[in-house]
């Protein structure tokens, strides 16, 4: 009896080890998106930003080079790419780049991306009018989807900052968009 007591605690203690584990991962975006906000850290870009051209100053005297890169969370297996590697850009100009992915699995998937702006100093001037980043992409088995990206790089960045690094690494949500997938395989999405 007392062996089996012995069983049924370490049991108990495993359980509630697994119980606190995945409420630990699940946490960890909402958690990490937050300390980036209070902190400004790992130069997350703002959300949508209204595009009014009249109000837009295009600084033609200087050019901005923005690089993007792209890459997946180790659990995911989607295949994420830029058409371009980077473009020169006028500050105040309005721009378009589209990303790609395809599912390679043989099910459906949730993808979600997260951008990362570098130089931090550069968020607070890197504008994005429509990005994928802003919504959850389901992709159907051995789909492949264009992305597109607009943004404006302000025209009152500093002179000093001649180049921009956004990064978008790309996390399979699966697990935690069930609504998207139904919407997905009722054909509402």
């Amino acid at each position: 009896m007392n062996a089996q007591k012995q069983t049924r605690r370490t049991v108990m203690k495993l359980g509630m080890l697994v119980l606190g584990m995945s409420c630990f991962a699940w946490a960890m975006v909402p958690l990490y998106n937050l300390l980036c906000e209070i902190t400004g850290l790992n130069g997350k870009t703002g959300g949508t930003y209204t595009y009014e051209p009249a109000k837009e100053v295009v600084d033609v005297s200087r050019s901005v080079q923005v690089n993007f890169l792209t890459n997946t969370n180790g659990n995911m297996p989607w295949e994420f790419w830029s058409e371009q590697g980077g473009v020169k850009v006028h500050p105040g100009q309005l721009h378009t780049v589209n990303f790609y992915v395809k599912n390679t699995t043989d099910r459906v998937m949730v993808g979600q991306a997260v951008p990362s702006l570098v130089p931090i100093l550069a968020t607070d001037y890197f504008h994005k009018t429509e990005c994928f980043c802003f919504e959850r992409q389901v992709l159907q088995p051995g789909e492949t989807m264009e992305m597109p990206m607009r943004f404006i790089v302000d025209a009152d960045l500093p002179g000093h900052v001649k180049s921009l690094n956004l990064s978008y690494a790309l996390f399979d949500v699966s697990d935690f968009a069930e609504a998207d997938l139904v919407k997905s395989a009722d054909g509402k999405s």
